[in-house]
């Protein structure tokens, strides 16, 4: 299987129902998996199988041996597309630095380069004996980051 082939079939259709494609991975053993996103609101058990249904409709199964899962983003997985991204903006999210840093922080804008994030900090502040909150909202190169994530509160 080609996955270009596959992002080309599946675009347009992933368009008209108002979503978008964020990523199409193909196993060793030709296990699809494709994974799309919509800019508003959830992507429903409707959207997953008309993607799969298309899948099947222009690619053989016969002739390809491939298995096929379709599924929306989720929580847990990591934002990697600027329109992820966008529909994140005022969102908490997790974000994970090279070389291990991590932040909890309030996506405040998103462009293909770099992500502005939102944080307070406790710092040490000249005159002051205690550490005090200091408001941060500073642009991070998307190249110093391994991922962002969702950040989930349970009350």
């Amino acid at each position: 299987m080609d996955k270009k082939a596959i992002e080309e079939a599946v675009i347009p259709a992933l368009e008209a129902l108002g979503a978008f494609l964020v990523e199409v991975s193909i196993s060793a053993d030709n296990d699809i998996e494709i994974v799309i996103e919509k800019d508003e609101g959830s992507i429903s058990w409707d959207d997953c199988s008309a993607v799969d249904r298309l899948v099947h409709e222009r690619f053989s199964q016969d002739e390809e041996d491939y298995s096929l899962t379709v599924s929306s983003a989720g929580l847990d997985r990591p934002l990697k597309t600027l329109r992820q991204l966008q529909k994140a903006l005022g969102s908490k999210v997790d974000v994970r630095f090279r070389g291990g840093r991590r932040l909890i922080a309030t996506l405040s804008a998103a462009d293909e380069h770099s992500v502005t994030l939102a944080y307070t900090a406790l710092e040490a502040v000249e005159g002051k004996k205690r550490k005090e909150k200091v408001e941060h909202c500073e642009p991070i190169a998307l190249d110093q980051i391994n991922s962002i994530t969702p950040y989930i509160e349970l009350d």
